[in-house]
């Protein structure tokens, strides 16, 4: 039986019509008994309703029950017509139970009043709960979920489905030895041992303890480790869930049964809009989304027959109920072959990677992919220096300044000092005096942060703003649109140029700006087809600037820093190798970002991030997996 709740409410008079056969005097004093069982029945107070009927045992019995089967429900009441006549009356009395996590239910009912001794009490009879409650019978209440509304891929498939999985668990009265059992549990699951234990310590008696939730085929991978231990137990059911376990959870956000919290903030003038058991969107699109999808609870209230009620043969009849009203699908741009490339691709890495796919002149998210060693929010949101990669900006801004073009001959020493500090290329490589193109395309940091100190202060800044960076983007799951200072001066202004400084993005917005250069048109991110827009559309520079930006990432791939990715297709792109920290020598993350157009999946815009990968090598190796996987 479900834990009592606390019956509150209020109760309202309606003016209405009197039929009487006695004095208006008896007509008050009934209205006044009927309210005074209702308003303390409306305010929780049970002893004190059942104390003004007739029988209050009976009562106290009858209003008590119907707090149990209404568990949590609040009670208003509305006071109606007035009927007396030969000792007896009825008062017509509406009733509205706001339930829990459920649309209110309605209903019109009608209470007896006896006279005694001059006085007027209600009778406690089951009828005054429901006008079709029986000696012998009581309510119930069931909660009916409609089915969560799909969120698809571009395509309108949806993206999650009903899966097998296994419980991993402990029945607590089968374990033999807990700390083997746990030592077992936790070298197969990765769950540490000491959790196993505390969890089945404070369990209550007779409870299974949950482990880990496991897709079949995950659990059949180490079934031969756990099946004997003693005390394991494996239940199956089904859940809600994508393709994969990684599958763009940054994006898509995970389904999970409600926990306490996400109940308590759920509610709305102190009432939860949902109940334990409910399968609830925990985070990305699925939480943004949840009313959505989740659709509105309906209920139906029947009438069975109560506990020891053996002369009740009533197996239940519906009493008053709602239809549940379906959720509504959630269309993305996702692409699943797209998708499955980029997890392959940043799964073989060991160190925590990223990649971010969009599609070139829409701003659409076709894939977000990070592997099991990387936080995978990181992806969107994340806040990394983009080192060389962010060459891709300051060349526009050079090229836009109109004192460069991709054939002006630019020197490329080793070193270049600025105010005192040393700033090298990698490997101090020195090219001499070559085309601007090929600087780019070798990744010559002397070059850039040369040509890039000629350009006025805020410079940077504004050919970044021109392809979206820096944007406060309005979006169910927020991405980092970046962040490029236009005061940064001395040494700090020189880094910037080289995307270090104080210069930071995330892999997301770095695939946009390559998608800009790709489509020629700037477009603001889209993580929901036909959603509200993130924001207005980057300007985007020059078209013949843009002209220029391509023709030197291509030469990138032919001939310069990404020539591993020569045999994928057109390609074009930046590599970056980006330092962090304070360790000596210094940690760097690797980046790759670029497009290729054509191919299987049609044009495409990309960013790859390995973080602490020292070298942008690595990155170039996740893309090319990722354009390989794509054909």
């Amino acid at each position: 039986m479900p834990q009592r709740g606390t019956v509150l409410g209020t109760i309202v008079v309606l003016a209405a019509p009197v039929l009487a056969a006695c004095s208006g005097s008896s007509e008050d004093a009934v209205r006044d008994s009927a309210q005074a069982v209702l308003a303390e029945w409306t305010s929780g107070d049970l002893e004190a309703a059942a104390a003004a009927t007739d029988d209050p045992v009976a009562a106290l019995t009858l209003l008590t029950q119907t707090a149990d089967d209404l568990a949590d429900a609040t009670l208003d009441a509305e006071v109606g017509e007035v009927t007396v006549e030969d000792g007896a009356a009825t008062v017509a009395w509406s009733a509205t139970w706001d339930l829990p996590a459920a649309p209110d239910w309605s209903y019109d009912g009608r209470m007896r009043l006896s006279e005694t001794e001059d006085r007027w009490q209600v009778v406690a009879e089951p009828a005054l709960v429901h006008p079709e409650l029986g000696p012998g019978e009581r309510l119930e209440l069931t909660r009916v979920l409609p089915e969560r509304a799909p969120i698809t891929d571009a395509d309108g498939v949806p993206i999650f489905t009903e899966t097998e999985v296994v419980e991993v668990g402990v029945d607590p009265a089968l374990v033999t030895d807990l700390p083997a059992l746990a030592a077992g549990l936790s070298a197969a699951t990765g769950i540490p041992a000491d959790d196993i234990v505390a969890d089945v310590e404070a369990a209550p008696e007779g409870q299974f303890v949950p482990v880990i939730t496991l897709r079949r085929p995950d659990f059949e991978a180490i079934r031969a480790q756990v099946y004997d231990l003693p005390g394991a137990v494996f239940p199956t059911g089904t859940r809600l869930l994508a393709p994969t376990s990684r599958f763009a959870v940054a994006l898509l956000g995970r389904v999970g049964p409600a926990t306490a919290e996400v109940i308590e903030e759920s509610a709305e003038d102190g009432a939860p809009r949902y109940a334990a058991g409910d399968q609830l969107g925990l985070s990305g699109l699925q939480r943004a989304f949840q009313e959505r999808l989740a659709g509105v609870p309906g209920f139906t209230v029947s009438v069975v027959p109560g506990d020891g009620a053996d002369g009740v043969a009533d197996d239940g009849r519906v009493v008053g109920g709602v239809e549940p009203e379906p959720g509504t699908p959630l269309r993305t741009p996702l692409v699943p072959a797209v998708q499955l490339a980029a997890e392959a691709a940043v799964a073989g890495e060991s160190r925590p990677a990223h990649l971010v796919a969009v599609r070139p002149g829409t701003g659409e998210i076709l894939a977000v992919a990070s592997n099991e060693a990387a936080d995978p929010s990181l992806a969107l949101a994340g806040r990394f220096p983009p080192g060389s990669s962010f060459k891709t900006i300051t060349a526009t801004a050079l090229l836009a300044a109109g004192t460069l073009e991709p054939s002006t001959p630019v020197p490329c020493p080793a070193t270049i000092t600025i105010d005192g500090r040393e700033f090298e290329n990698a490997d101090r490589f020195d090219l001499g005096t070559v085309p601007f193109g090929q600087a780019f395309a070798r990744s010559c940091n002397t070059t850039f942060i040369e040509q890039g100190l000629t350009l006025p202060g805020g410079a940077l800044a504004e050919a970044a703003a021109g392809y979206g960076v820096g944007s406060d983007w309005q979006l169910p799951v927020g991405v980092f649109g970046g962040s490029v200072p236009a005061d940064s001066t001395g040494t700090t202004r020189a880094a910037n140029t080289i995307g270090q400084g104080e210069v930071l993005i995330s892999p997301a917005q770095l695939a946009l700006v390559a998608a800009a250069v790709a489509g020629g048109t700037p477009a603001a991110p889209v993580e929901v087809l036909d959603g509200e827009p993130a924001g207005p559309a980057p300007e985007g520079p020059d078209p013949a600037v843009t002209e220029e930006l391509r023709t030197m990432m291509r030469e990138v791939v032919v001939s310069g820093t990404a020539t591993a990715l020569a045999d994928r297709g057109e390609v074009y792109g930046k590599t970056g190798t980006a330092e962090f920290g304070t360790a000596t020598p210094p940690e760097a993350h690797g980046w790759f970002t670029g497009f290729r157009l054509g191919g299987a999946a049609g044009d495409i815009a990309f960013a790859t991030l390995v973080e602490g990968g020292q070298s942008s090598s690595v990155a170039v190796t996740v893309t090319d997996a990722f354009l390989g996987a794509l054909g």
